[in-house]
């Protein structure tokens, strides 16, 4: 049995493309593999505060040293890296907001990018310590990005999933979602079909 973590980050819900992806994600997983079990996290629903001195309080300060908002930040911040550090499979659901990610995203990954638990720093650099995952990006573009310089969203989440050592990673791009003519079912419907090809 693996283990799914989802992180949802659109700010829309009814009429999110990124959120249907992850439905239709989750639909053919658990198709495919019935024994599964898969954790949702909602970043729209249930925002996290950004990178704060709470929180770096919390993770610098002895116990004894803490105050309560900073026990609480770290507490915070234990249970998102321990959701994914039992995780096989992380998915990232993520429209292009400004042609990057969501802040609320960012904020989750400055909770889980912890030194000593999901990477380490060597006399020869960072080392990541999360290997043996795989990861899925679904991302929701209203224009085309693809490897164009644009594309601030696949570079970063390459290099930052990386550096915490999670190398094996998918992107399923849904692009041109607001462009005229056909562009917004072309998109959709390559998107989807690369999901069930992934899961």
């Amino acid at each position: 049995m693996s283990r799914v973590l989802i992180i949802e980050s659109s700010a829309r819900q009814q009429d999110s493309v990124s959120r249907q992806l992850t439905r239709a994600f989750v639909q053919q997983w658990q198709a495919a593999h019935p024994g599964d079990e898969v954790t949702l996290r909602d970043l729209a629903l249930n925002p996290l505060p950004h990178l704060d001195a709470d929180l770096l309080g919390g993770w610098t300060k002895p116990e004894a040293q803490r105050s309560a908002a900073e026990a609480q930040a770290l507490a915070r911040s234990n249970e998102l890296t321990d959701e994914l550090l039992a995780a096989d499979v992380l998915v990232l659901a993520a429209p292009m907001y400004n042609f990057t990610i969501p802040s609320t995203l960012k904020a989750w990954l400055d909770h889980v990018l912890r030194a000593g638990i999901t990477f380490k720093y060597t006399p020869t650099g960072p080392q990541g310590l999360l290997t043996g995952k795989r990861a899925v990006v679904l991302t929701a573009r209203g224009g085309i990005h693809a490897g164009a310089s644009s594309d601030h969203q696949e570079p970063y989440l390459r290099q930052v999933l990386a550096f915490i050592g999670i190398h094996e990673v998918e992107f399923i791009h849904a692009e041109g979602l607001n462009m005229s003519g056909d562009f917004h079912e072309k998109g959709l419907n390559q998107a989807k079909a690369r999901l069930a090809a992934v899961a």
